[in-house]
């Protein structure tokens, strides 16, 4: 795409129309510019070129000068428009933030439970909840989902937030996580990867992030959807930590436990299940 037409996108997100961008970047080039001249080398209609400077004028992105019986027209300096801008938004977000905040708190649910779709849709999301992140995080995840919020992970840990958790990788990104000791046996036998991330036991979200557009998790406030969800990651560590610590054939007996209770929770009756419980 062309830059001056990247450009003025940008300018029109921040609510300048077309005609706007297009008399602003002519000065920019070239000034100072009669009403004719700028119209002549924008190309916008003579019959609009006036209404048009009013409002770059309304908006201090355009100045006006008097010269014997002529108008010529002077862009402000970009950095002094762009620092102004900033300003104007800032205060707006400000405002908006605050008022917007109190009309919520007086509805809160925090019991609601909101779904996400769409893997970017979700890894954008993560990434704005990090990047508000002030004490803690604590995350299940795998090699392909924490590369992409790797940049907001790095500048948390340098917020000094903590991080806790388990990665389901082969390259170990922090020495805070610990590494699932069956990886290889997931990757290979696991059909689609989950996530689950706890921001500051505020935040709490859960689900499928493999299916591209159709991944979906669950985000909530849930004081006891955080619990649980606290509780897996923290067992899934005992579990993993606890398997390490042990010598071949201990953690070869540990892994074969652990096996014979995954298949009598899944796939044996309850007779079966209690009485494999008693002879334990």
């Amino acid at each position: 795409m062309d830059s001056r037409i990247s450009i003025m996108n940008d300018m029109k997100k921040l609510g300048f129309s077309e005609y706007e961008c297009k008399a602003y970047l002519t000065l920019l080039e070239d000034y100072p510019l009669n009403g004719y001249a700028l119209s002549k080398n924008s190309g916008i209609p003579r019959s609009r070129i006036y209404e048009v400077l009013k409002n770059l004028i309304t908006k201090q992105m355009v100045f006006e000068q008097a010269e014997e019986k002529n108008k010529l027209y002077y862009p402000m300096e970009p950095d002094i428009f762009i620092k102004k801008l900033k300003e104007n938004y800032q205060a707006v977000f400000s405002n908006i933030s605050q008022y917007a905040g109190n009309l919520y708190k007086t509805k809160r649910q925090d019991d609601k439970l909101v779904v996400i779709k769409g893997r970017q849709n979700i890894i954008s999301f993560l990434n704005l909840l990090i990047k508000g992140a002030e004490k803690r995080i604590a995350l299940s995840i795998w090699d392909e989902e924490i590369r992409e919020i790797t940049p907001e992970l790095d500048n948390a840990l340098k917020r000094g937030v903590m991080l806790r958790g388990i990665y389901f990788g082969e390259s170990m990104p922090y020495d805070s996580l610990v590494p699932h000791r069956r990886i290889k046996r997931y990757m290979a036998e696991k059909k689609q990867r989950y996530i689950s991330i706890i921001i500051d036991s505020i935040h709490a979200i859960s689900g499928v992030v493999s299916k591209e557009e159709d991944s979906k998790v669950t985000w909530t406030k849930d004081e006891g959807f955080i619990e649980v969800s606290e509780d897996y990651i923290a067992h899934d560590l005992v579990v993993n930590l606890y398997s390490a610590s042990l010598n071949k054939e201990e953690y070869e007996d540990f892994e074969a436990f652990a096996d014979n209770v995954h298949n009598q929770y899944f796939h044996y009756s309850d007779e079966e299940f209690n009485t494999y419980i008693k002879l334990k």
